[in-house]
This record gives structure tokens, C-alpha cells and sequence, in this order.
């Protein structure tokens, strides 16, 4: 996403990131030299900080593969009611709030969770916390070169003299704070102050117990843009015990403070405009004695209740576990994850990017279920999780990653992407049949445009992850995509949180396209996005049986033909808007009429299941290149990745993000090697600022997975793999039904050109691999150079496949 949901919003060694070289180039990349050369796992060349700047919205904080609990900063920039960044983390902003037990990487709007944020003070509680709307007693400054962030693992030192030291296990977490002596060492537990804001929290302290409790409820996501989602929709539950007796309690709730209190509620509640109200909330803070060293916090939680989050607590921190203990058990875990790809070759630099880009990619969604599988439904109620499905997940961010994020996650890890898959229907069964496209927690948000959960289900089937519902699924799907209901029909959330899932799904059964009036964000964008959905349905029926079903969705897929003016413009046809008359509206290629967070020259490209037909749609594949070749530069032949206007490719944000693979349909796959390579080396790097965009929670982290192993999947629904080249010799994919191996002897960031491939040594002169490459495994070996070759893989009969409507069922 972007625009609205960008940052811009009014808005050493063994692995650990010795962040204050960051603040040089050269040293930054020193530090991740250094890992790289004393280790051999890969999580020691992950760097959390790429991200954190630039918009791209990560956070550093301590988390496990899919963990339900991430524990990271609160930034501030001096505003209590706005997250200093969506993920709570902006790297140049210098002082903490808080350190949260949830968070989102890379999302937008004004933020997201952000629950629980406890934070070590070394000043005596006399005013409430929640008056404290400038951040500027309660909050402390920090340097970076006093910050360390690993998988797993993040340390601190904060400036008002506390050493503190996070790590997390799935749905727990547990801390270490080292007060200063001489001074007050109070912990706040800010209950109420989640990211964008709650309608109710309570915390209570037991000081026989050494424990505090409590819950917080919230939501809110996007819901400064629209009425639609400015509710709560999840509570989160806390139990944390501590090593060291307390020798003092308080609480506040609004401006009044309590000293010697053992309890607190109320919410902050949200404003006229969605936003936290300024001066509300409560809280409770327990003392120490510093003099008897850090104190030890382990805090379990869940979204069913305080009896689960105590469970998940016990079950997975028990009492006398260390942090060391856990922090060692994190590093294993994403050294099982990220080692499912081993790869050698490129600098130091590079091979840190393309870590903490799967690591990013690992994120989410995010384990909901507890450790006796129960959870929060949609429809509020405690559900358990059936038959082979290990746990539910949450946290779908749709429109962003069904277009690659799920085939990489269920490509590496099968049943998680099962699990995933069975999470997003058993969501829709508990929603009235609804799949929603961005969903949070327990509840959906509506947030963005199409119908997201189709392609994301087909490509979670197409790469293997076979354990879910699949009939169950399809059927919901069907009828979701054929039967109209009233929130299909509504305008409540409309532009950017539209509530229904197909949006004006009458005129798309009668239309046969989406008006240029009508209840979804974009005419134009919504006929392409259900166009992608209704043929990764047929793709869905396919692998039903349903044979009818399979012509029936792949005849409309082929509606995007409705909306392809060829007159629309001098230099050729564009998809536009169309009035409900069948007449066009004033047009240009610039234009954002009718489209989402783009323009009109970008998302005339988004037919990826029907490129061949888009390309003859153009006047051909001459035509069709040379617009390409426009696209992707500038009049005086300078790249034009991001920033170079409505006419240029935005490879920030998503609707570009197929875009440079588009030339392997059009015989001239050294095209697509060199953009692809090119955009690999000038937009990621290794460096706060080093992900070009939001990453959508892992999106955009995971073209660049993609990108640099040389393969992509550019068709929703499908396993085939458009070729690219590799950025490395050697990378291995270790996969459950056969490994892939690539070998690319000589491959450098200046050898992008692809000379010879070949295939279980047998030659290969395509640039796609079709599916069974991808599920079953095999060997590929590239022959790289620095200078093109046009005649590889430029046979256009055996270029990568279209799926057109069939004859007679295109279009209108």
C-alpha cells in the first residue's frame, strides 16, 4: 500500500546489529560483514533494522516465525495519540514510550496494535501517565549505537540509564530491566495505550503473587479513514510475574493517579476523527528495589482470556526458564526457518538483504490460536482449532500478499500455509460467509480493494498446501462471488474500507465490469482485481472437479476486456473507467480515476493470467515492449522505479510489482533480467532505509526472496515460474516433496543476462518453469553474463502461458 498508508502520514559480531554504526554507510555494512563471516546460520545475517525508515514500516523488536507476541519499541516524535510509525518503530525518532507486546511490519494508516507497552521510568509517578500528551516525562531518549536487534532478540540502553533485554517464544516474552542505583526504578504498564487507542482496559496487580493482569480491547485499523472501522473488534489478555517483590504499586486512569493502587480501568476511547482521545487511559506501575539487580518479567498472552494467556505462559516459559534459554530457542527457530533457503555467493551485504527479507516475509500472518487451540473468533466467540489444522492464524493483509507472499511462505512451509488457507475460511464461516480482504486480529477491516482471499487460496493449493477445507472453501467462494449481498451494495467504508467483499457484485453479473459510479473504491481497479479473482477461482474449480465451475469463472476473467478502451489514449489502449451506460469518461493515462493508490499506465498491465491477450489487445508484442521500455524509463533512458510520475512504473507499492517479469511473455526475457536486477541493486539495501515502500506485512520482502533466487510467480493460482536470473552462485530451497537447487557459476550484481539454462542438466530455452518444477523440485544451472542475450529464451511459442476466456466467452 502507499499514499495513505505511507510513513509520511500525519503520521558487531554473532548476529547482533551494532546499530550505532549505522549512522555510517560503511560501517553499517561492516557490522553485517562481521556476522557474516563469523557465522555459518543464517539468522546472524539478518539485520530487523532494514525498514525502519523510509516508510517501509518493520519494527526491531523480539518475535518468533509467525509469533503471536512481538515485543518491540514505541517510538515517539512528541505526540502521544500518533504512533511516531505504523509499526511503532521510525528509526529517527529518538525517544520510547513504550515497549509493546503486538505489532504489524510494514502496514500503513495510523497503526495497529501496539498492545500492552510497558516502560521502565527512573522518576517518580506523581502525574498520570495519560496526561502526559507530549511524551516528555515518561518517555526517555535513546542512541542507536546503544541498540542491538536480532531474530528473536533485542537490547537497549536507554538514556535515563535502564539496560533492558527482550526475547520471545510464540505467544510469550520475556524481559530483563536493570535500573539504575540511586534512583526510583518504576515499571508503567500502559494498558490502555494501544497504538491507535482502545474502548476499554484494566489491569490489577497482585503483589503476594508478584504478578500483574489484565486486558485491553481495541482495533481501529484505517478507522481515521472512514466510520466503517472506527471500532474495536479484539481483546488482548496479559498475565506477567516477576522475579523480584514489589516495593511500591499505583495506578491512574485519565488525569487522576492513585499511589499505592492495585488496580485501573478505561480506555483512551477514539475521537470524531478515529484517533486515541488525548489526556484518557489508565494504567497501573509497580517499584523495585535496584539494588537488587534486573528484574525478570515473563508475560504470556491471548486474545480468549486470562486463564489462556496464564496457560500459554506456563507452557511455553515456565518458571526458572532464563532469557538466555529463550533467546536461544528463538535463534534456533529462525535458523529452521530462514535455513530452508541456504544460499552462497554475493557480498556480505547482499546475502544480509536477502535474509531479512525472508525474515520480513516470515512475519505474518501470525499464530491467534493458544497453546490448547482455542481462539476469538469473527463472530466473538471461543473456537477450537479441528482436525489438521495446527493453529489459526490472523493478520491477512490480502490485496498486498496474495501476490507473492503466500506462495513463498506455503512454497517453503506447506502446512503453515494449510493452516493459513483453513484460517481465512473458518474467519469466513464465523462472518456470515464473508471473506474479508484485510483482516486484524479477529475482526475484518475491509481495507484496500478486490477480492483478495481467492487468488490467496489458489496459490496456497498451487504451492502445495493441500491440508485445508478445499471443497468447503470453493463453495463459499462460489457463492460469495454469484450472490450479492447488502454489503456489496453499500457504500459504509467507501473509498478505502468498502465492507463489501465483492463490491457492487450486481453490476459485475450484469455489467459484465465494475461502473465508474458504484460502492468499490475504483471502477477500473476493482474490474481487474475481480477479473484476477474470478480466474484463480476457475483455477479453484479445476481442482474441485468442477468443470463447469472452471469455464463458468474463467469466461468472466476474461471481463477485463470491457473495460479496455483501444482509442483511449494516443499511444494505445488503456483499461479506464466506463460509465454504467456503456460510455466512456474523459481519460488520461495519469490519471488515478477509477484506480488504487495508481495510475492508470500502471494498472493497465494487471492481466497477468492473460498477458498474451493483453499484448494482441495493445496492436502486439512490438507495441507492447516499446510501452514497457517507456514505462520503465525515463525520456533520457534513466531508470523510472519509483517517484517518476503517474506515467512510470511505482516499484514501491504493489500494482507495480509484476511489471518487470511482463517481458518474458513478449520474447525478450533479457528485459526482464535487467530490470529486475536493476531494481534488486538500487532500491534494497542494506540500511534502515532499505525496502522501498511499506512491506505490507512481508509483500514487498518477498518479490525480493523471489526476485533474487531468478524465479516469480507471476499468475494468480498457478505454480508456473517466470524466469529472471539469479543475484546468487548457489541457493538451495529445502522443500518437504524435493529440493530446488540453482547454481549460477560467476552470478554478481553486474551478471544479470541469462546465456544458457539448463534443467536436470538437460538444456532448457524457456522462461518459465511450469508447475511441477516448483512442487516437486529439480536442478537448475545458469549460464550468466554481462551483456544480453536476445536469443535466449525470445522463441515466443515457448514463452510462459495465457489463460484467455474460451472461445465465445470473452467479454461482453
Amino acid at each position: 500500500m502507499r499514499k495513505w498508508k505511507r510513513s509520511r502520514h500525519a503520521t558487531g559480531s554473532k548476529g547482533f546489529l551494532l546499530a550505532g554504526l549505522i549512522l555510517s554507510g560503511s560501517l553499517f555494512s561492516l557490522a553485517a560483514a562481521c556476522a557474516a563471516a563469523t557465522g555459518t546460520q543464517p539468522a546472524e545475517a539478518v539485520n530487523p533494522l532494514i525498514g525502519s525508515s523510509n516508510g517501509g514500516n518493520t519494527y526491531p523488536g523480539a518475535v518468533m516465525p509467525f509469533g503471536m507476541l512481538q515485543w518491540s519499541p514505541e517510538n515517539t516524535r512528541g505526540q502521544h495519540t500518533r504512533t511516531a510509525s505504523p509499526s511503532g518503530y521510525r528509526f529517527d525518532a529518538r525517544r520510547i514510550r513504550g515497549f509493546s507486546l503486538t505489532h504489524l511490519s510494514g502496514a500503513g494508516c495510523a497503526g495497529a496494535s501496539g498492545d500492552i507497552p510497558v516502560m521502565p521510568v527512573t522518576r517518580p509517578v506523581t502525574t498520570s501517565p495519560a496526561t502526559d500528551t507530549g511524551d516528555t516525562r515518561y518517555a526517555a531518549e535513546f542512541r542507536h549505537a546503544d541498540e542491538r536487534a536480532t531474530p528473536g532478540d533485542y537490547r537497549l540502553a536507554l538514556a535515563n540509564g535502564v539496560r533492558l533485554e527482550l526475547a520471545a517464544a510464540m505467544r510469550s516474552g520475556i524481559a530483563s530491566f536493570a535500573f539504575p542505583a540511586g534512583k526510583p526504578a518504576n515499571l508503567l504498564v500502559r494498558t490502555a495505550d494501544s497504538e491507535v487507542g482502545s474502548s476499554a482496559a484494566e489491569a490489577r496487580i497482585d503483589p503476594a503473587q508478584r504478578t500483574i493482569s489484565g486486558a485491553v480491547t481495541s482495533g481501529n485499523f484505517c478507522g481515521y479513514l472512514a466510520k466503517a472501522d472506527q471500532r474495536s473488534y479484539y481483546t488482548l489478555y496479559f498475565v506477567a510475574r516477576f522475579d523480584q517483590p514489589f516495593t511500591a504499586t499505583g495506578a491512574w486512569q485519565n488525569a487522576a493517579v492513585h499511589g499505592g493502587a492495585t488496580a485501573a480501568q478505561g480506555g483512551t476511547g477514539y475521537d470524531a476523527k478515529g484517533f486515541p482521545v488525548a489526556g484518557k487511559g489508565s494504567g497501573v506501575w509497580v517499584s523495585f528495589d535496584p539494588g537488587k539487580g534486573p528484574v525478570a518479567m515473563r508475560v504470556g498472552i491471548s486474545y480468549v482470556s486470562l486463564a489462556n494467556a496464564r496457560a500459554n505462559l506456563d507452557a511455553e516459559i515456565p518458571p526458572g526458564t532464563t532469557l538466555a534459554q529463550v533467546r536461544e530457542r528463538a535463534r534456533d527457530a529462525w535458523n529452521r526457518a530462514l535455513g530452508r533457503i541456504r544460499i552462497q555467493g554475493g557480498t556480505a551485504d547482499q546475502r544480509t538483504v536477502f535474509y531479512t527479507a525472508l525474515y520480513h516475509s516470515l512475519l505474518h500472518p501470525n499464530v491467534f490460536s493458544d497453546v490448547d487451540g482455542e481462539y476469538r473468533g469473527f463472530d466473538r466467540k471461543i473456537h477450537r482449532v479441528q482436525g489438521d489444522q495446527h493453529a489459526q492464524y490472523a493478520n491477512f493483509s490480502g490485496w498486498d500478499v496474495y501476490r507473492s507472499q503466500l506462495q513463498l511462505v506455503t512454497w517453503l512451509m506447506p502446512k503453515v500455509g494449510s493452516d493459513i488457507a483453513q484460517s481465512l475460511y473458518n474467519q469466513a464461516r464465523q462472518n456470515r460467509g464473508e471473506w474479508d480482504r484485510w483482516t486484524h486480529d479477529s475482526g475484518g477491516t475491509h481495507v484496500m480493494s478486490g477480492d483478495p482471499a481467492v487468488p490467496a487460496l489458489a496459490d496456497i493449493y498451487a504451492f502445495g498446501g493441500r491440508g485445508f477445507d478445499l471443497r468447503g472453501a470453493y463453495a463459499s467462494l462460489v457463492r460469495a462471488a454469484t450472490v450479492p449481498t447488502a454489503n456489496d451494495a453499500s457504500d459504509a467504508g467507501c473509498n478505502v474500507e468498502c465492507v463489501g467483499q465483492r463490491p457492487s457484485l450486481d453490476q459485475w453479473l450484469k455489467l459484465h465490469y465494475i461502473a465508474t459510479q458504484s460502492h468499490a473504491w475504483g471502477g477500473a481497479a476493482e474490474t481487474l482485481e475481480d477479473a484476477t479473482a474470478d480466474f484463480a477461482l476457475s483455477e479453484l474449480a479445476a481442482d474441485v472437479g468442477d468443470r463447469a465451475g472452471q469455464r463458468r469463472f474463467r469466461a468472466r476473467a476474461g471481463y477485463w476486456r470491457n473495460l479496455f478502451n483501444p482509442k483511449a489514449a494516443p499511444d494505445g489502449g488503456y483499461i479506464q473507467n466506463r460509465n454504467a451506460d456503456g460510455s466512456w469518461p474523459a481519460f488520461t493515462p495519469s490519471t488515478d480515476d477509477g484506480f488504487v493508490e495508481a495510475s492508470a499506465a500502471v494498472y493497465v498491465w494487471m492481466v497477468p493470467f492473460d498477458l498474451h491477450g493483453l499484448f494482441d489487445a495493445m496492436g502486439g508484442y512490438g507495441k507492447a515492449t516499446a510501452r514497457l521500455d517507456r514505462f520503465f524509463h525515463h525520456a533520457d533512458g534513466r531508470w523510472a522505479f519509483t517517484d517518476a510520475g503517474p506515467l512510470h512504473a511505482e516499484l514501491n507499492n504493489e500494482p507495480s510489482v509484476e511489471t518487470p517479469w511482463l517481458y518474458d511473455f513478449a520474447g525478450q526475457p533479457y528485459q526482464t533480467q535487467a530490470t529486475v536486477r536493476a531494481v534488486v541493486n538500487a532500491l534494497w539495501k542494506n540500511a534502515p532505509d532499505g525496502i522501498p515502500g511499506n512491506d505490507d506485512l512481508g509483500e514487498m520482502s518477498s518479490w525480493y526472496v523471489w526476485s533474487a533466487l531468478g524465479l516469480y510467480p507471476e499468475i494468480p493460482g498457478r505454480a508456473d515460474l517466470v524466469v529472471g536470473s539469479p543475484l546468487f552462485e548457489r541457493a538451495v530451497v529445502h522443500r518437504r516433496d524435493g529440493d530446488v537447487v540453482i547454481d549460477a557459476p560467476g552470478a554478481s550484481a553486474a551478471t544479470p543476462y541469462v546465456h544458457a539454462l539448463q534443467i536436470d542438466g538437460k538444456p532448457y530455452t524457456s522462461p518459465w518453469l511450469p508447475a511441477a518444477f516448483a512442487t516437486h523440485g529439480g536442478r537448475l544451472r545458469f549460464s550468466l553474463q554481462a551483456v544480453p542475450d536476445k536469443a535466449w529464451g525470445s522463441d515466443l511459442r515457448t514463452a510462459p502461458p495465457s489463460f484467455p476466456p474460451a472461445a465465445g466467452h470473452a467479454g461482453s
